[in-house]
C-alpha cells in the first residue's frame, strides 16, 4: 500500500482521491492536508494543560457561589481536602448543600463550615462526632438528609456516570424509603434513589501530575473518586506533585479529564481519630 492510500484509509475516505503531497480531495474540494493534520496533533500532545493553582483560595476563585451543592471527599478526617475547606470558609459563600459521608468534627473538616453557618443542608451518612451539627439539627437550623453509606457512594458514582437514578434494596420498609418509588424485581422490593450531581467537587489525592491525573492512597481514597466525577467542576488538593508521564497509567484512579484545578498541599495535618470508651 502506498503512502497516499495509507493516508486515505486512516481518514476513512472511501472512494476519495488523494492529491500529491497528501491532501485529500472530496467532490472536487480540497480538505485538510494530512501532514498539517499530523503536525497539529503533535503540537497538542506537546502542550498539556497545567491545572495547578498557587493557593486554595485562588483555586476556588470564580467557581463557588451562594446556594451551590458541594460534594466533598473524605471519611471522617481521613482523605479530606482541608485547605480547600478552609478556603471555602474564607470565601464567605452561604446556603450551601454539602454532600459528604461525614460532617467533620468540631473545629475540623466540614465542622468549620457548620460553625460559620455556611451550610444550609447536609447530605450525609454518619454525623455522630460533631456537637455543633447536633445542636443545629435539633434546633431546626440545619436541614439533614440521612443516606445509607453505600447508597450515598452509589448516588455520587451514578451522578458522575450520567445515570439519573437506580434501584437498591437498602432502606426498603424504613423511613429512608418514604416518598420514593418502590418496585419489585425477582421477588425482592427495591427503592429508587436519584443520583447526585454537584456544582463543585472538592477532593483530596495523594499524587497528581499537572494534567490532573489523580492517585489516592489506601483508605484515604474512600469517597474521593466518586465525588470527583459527580462534580460539574472538580478541584483536587494533592500531597505530591509529579511530572507529566511520571504516573503509571494503570495506577491512576481518577483521570485528569474529571479534574479542573489542582492545589498543592505538601504538609497536610493528617489528624488521627481515636475511639475512647468508658469501662
Amino acid at each position: 500500500m502506498n503512502e497516499s492510500a495509507a493516508g486515505q484509509r486512516s481518514l476513512g475516505l472511501k472512494g476519495s482521491a488523494v492529491a500529491p503531497g497528501g491532501s485529500a480531495i472530496m467532490g472536487g474540494e480540497q480538505t485538510l492536508d494530512l501532514k498539517d493534520q499530523q503536525m497539529a496533533s503533535n503540537d497538542v500532545k506537546k502542550q498539556p494543560r497545567d491545572k495547578r493553582y498557587p493557593s486554595a483560595h485562588e483555586a476556588l476563585a470564580g467557581l463557588v457561589a451562594d446556594g451551590q451543592t458541594i460534594a466533598v471527599g473524605g471519611f471522617g478526617l481521613c482523605g479530606i481536602p482541608e485547605l480547600l475547606i478552609e478556603a471555602l470558609r474564607d470565601s464567605g459563600v452561604r446556603n450551601l448543600t454539602a454532600v459528604s459521608n461525614n460532617a467533620g468534627i468540631d473545629g475540623a473538616g466540614l465542622g468549620l463550615l457548620l460553625e460559620t453557618r455556611q451550610i444550609r443542608k447536609m447530605v450525609s451518612s454518619y454525623v455522630g462526632e460533631n456537637r455543633e451539627f447536633e445542636r443545629q439539627y435539633l434546633a431546626g437550623e440545619l436541614e439533614v438528609e440521612f443516606t445509607p453509606q453505600g447508597t450515598l457512594a452509589e448516588k455520587l458514582r451514578a451522578g458522575g456516570a450520567g445515570i439519573p437514578a437506580f434501584f437498591t434494596r437498602t432502606g426498603y420498609g424504613t423511613q429512608v424509603a418514604e416518598g420514593k418509588e418502590t418496585r419489585e424485581f425477582d421477588g425482592h422490593m427495591y427503592v429508587m434513589e436519584h443520583s447526585i450531581r454537584a456544582d463543585v467537587a472538592l477532593v483530596k489525592a495523594w499524587k497528581a501530575d499537572p494534567s490532573g491525573n489523580l492517585v489516592f492512597r489506601k483508605t484515604a481514597r474512600n469517597f474521593n473518586p466518586m465525588a470527583a466525577t459527580a462534580g460539574k467542576v472538580c478541584i483536587a488538593e494533592v500531597e505530591i506533585m509529579v511530572g507529566i508521564g511520571d504516573l503509571d497509567p494503570d495506577q491512576v484512579h481518577t483521570p485528569g479529564i474529571y479534574v479542573d484545578r489542582i492545589v498543592h498541599n505538601p504538609n497536610p495535618s493528617k489528624r488521627i481519630e481515636q475511639r475512647t470508651v468508658r469501662a
